[in-house]
């Protein structure tokens, strides 16, 4: 049996914190070949999930510590949802439907979600990302996040 203790949750925001990407992950399925892929996601502020689609596949999420938006767009970079999940919100999971764009946003500096989707894992298959989004770690990154970070619904990304 595997238990995922609250000191393992402790370690893992505190290693997002030094983490390039100011996030990391923990998997709990043993192989990226198993069929469906659970893992933890530890998330501090100023993170940058550029915006993606899972192509094939649906994702649940549910909000574990902290509180994350959650964007969803069309297929041009128009924001169609924006919702606020985790302890305390309307909302602290949700099932995404495959081929949906959405991005992350973390709201507090200790924020966690744990993922549920479908394997196997390939990094190069597993998400499409948004072709109106800046590559991570581009000086354009920081100012398209900023930009998530204040857009509402019908807003254009693109």
């Amino acid at each position: 049996m595997k238990y995922i203790t609250s000191d393992l949750i402790d370690d893992l925001i505190a290693r997002a914190g030094t983490a390039p990407r100011k996030r990391l992950n923990h998997n709990v399925h043993e192989s990226l070949s198993d069929p469906i892929q659970r893992l933890f996601v530890a998330a501090r502020r100023g993170s940058y999930f550029r915006p993606h689609r899972h192509l094939g596949t649906w994702e649940f999420a549910i909000v574990i510590r902290g509180r994350f938006d959650v964007l969803e767009f069309n297929g041009d970079g128009c924001v169609m949802d924006r919702r606020t999940l985790g302890p305390g919100a309307e909302a602290i999971a949700f099932e995404m439907a495959p081929d949906t764009w959405h991005s992350w946003i973390p709201l507090e500096e200790d924020s966690v979600f744990f993922e549920v989707k479908m394997g196997p894992y390939d990094p190069k298959t597993a998400a499409e990302s948004a072709p109106w989004a800046p590559d991570e770690g581009t000086p354009a990154a920081a100012k398209f996040a900023a930009k998530l970070a204040r857009a509402g619904i019908g807003d254009m990304m693109a």
